[in-house]
């Protein structure tokens, strides 16, 4: 009697337990994102939905073939004593297993013509961003309004190195976000300085690679406000993996109120040129050029990596004359890791961290360099 009860009562939880089971699978699911991201632009909607589209054709695919086999292999087993078909061949099977699969694959083609149609058309963009991948940021250009400005990983040191807690968006952040509008169509123009990398955003419905030489093109429409999160998608070095892009798309008042104040803040910086800097100022800006630019090579107490980085901590580099400091910065070494900087920081950051590195960790040089200063030797003069 007892075990009769302890079956009902199993049979009334069963699907309570199911249910519960269900959720937690259709939890997990989520959490770890098994599916494509369907996205916040048509494009990403459209890859997405043309995704399950084929997905479900591949499954009906598999249910028939396996059907097939599997019917084949149960009722026609040697134990049932079925005598096997001897023949070699049969015009009309193999024209049918031949037209069935042509068939679907042209009903599968249609679509997928379709979305890569769509996914290739750039044309009538309402702004033009030229991305340029470096040795391992980003650049962004707004082609028609003069704002230009380089995206860098803005994770902590400490959290890199294992010496505090990982935040939820770890080697997800960014100390420039690429800001775009809502609601208008925006055309990526995409290149590299150096080697290849991908710029990848899931949300977006965009992966492109980024060639020298080359211009790549893709689009997006964003319609929903908010922050969406990339990754460099082409293996490009040792800091591949510290090349985040994050992007923000802004309704389009806040938008345009952002380009005023991005162009606003260049020609603020382009005035800066001709100021003089204290030697306060400057040291407390270079710390902070340093730790966002030369750090992940260079380390942050400058001891540089041995055979790779060389120590700018009481090295040669550091403690010499400061034209060539500053000679190595704006234009690079060739045939090493050492970039040149010249394009990518202003001149009162290359100062800055000219003077950082030349009082820094105890090399206490004592002197300076001024914006006018990397001015001029870009100049030639």
């Amino acid at each position: 009697m007892f075990k009769r009860a302890h079956r009902r009562s199993a049979w009334l939880l069963a699907p309570a337990v199911l249910m519960t089971s269900y959720q937690t699978l259709a939890d997990e699911v989520e959490r770890w994102k098994f599916n494509m991201t369907e996205g916040v632009t048509p494009v990403s909607r459209e890859i997405q939905g043309l995704h399950m589209e084929m997905f479900w054709w591949c499954v009906a695919i598999g249910v028939v073939v396996f059907g097939i086999m599997f019917y084949s292999m149960i009722m026609h087993r040697k134990s049932r004593n079925v005598k096997p078909a001897n023949f070699h061949e049969h015009v009309g099977l193999e024209i049918l297993w031949t037209a069935i699969p042509l068939v679907i694959l042209v009903i599968m083609a249609i679509p997928a013509t379709s979305s890569l149609i769509k996914l290739y058309d750039s044309t009538e963009a309402e702004v033009d961003v030229l991305i340029t991948g470096y040795q391992w940021r980003w650049k962004y250009d707004y082609v028609e309004d003069d704002v230009s400005f380089f995206s860098n990983l803005s994770t902590p040191r400490d959290e890199i190195d294992g010496f505090a807690p990982k935040n939820p968006n770890y080697l997800l952040e960014v100390d420039e976000p690429l800001v775009l509008p809502v609601g208008q169509k925006v055309r990526f123009l995409i290149t590299a300085s150096d080697v290849i990398h991908a710029w990848w955003v899931p949300d977006l419905g965009v992966k492109k690679d980024a060639i020298p030489g080359f211009i790549n093109e893709s689009w997006a429409l964003i319609e929903e406000p908010g922050i969406y999160r990339g990754q460099c998608a082409e293996l490009c070095g040792k800091d591949h993996g510290f090349m985040p892009i994050v992007v923000e798309a802004l309704p389009e008042e806040e938008y345009n109120q952002w380009l005023a104040d991005k162009k606003a803040e260049a020609e603020e910086l382009a005035k800066l040129t001709e100021q003089t800097f204290s030697f306060d100022e400057l040291y407390a800006r270079g710390e902070d050029v340093y730790g966002r630019w030369c750090a992940a090579c260079h380390q942050a107490d400058g001891s540089g990596v041995p055979g790779v980085f060389p120590s700018l901590k009481e090295g040669s580099l550091a403690v010499g004359a400061i034209e060539d400091h500053i000679d190595v910065i704006v234009n690079g070494v060739p045939g090493t890791a050492m970039q040149a900087f010249g394009e990518q920081l202003s001149e009162v950051d290359i100062a800055a961290v000219v003077t950082y590195e030349r009082n820094a960790w105890g090399n206490n040089m004592g002197d300076e360099a001024q914006p006018i200063d990397i001015y001029n030797h870009k100049q030639g003069n």
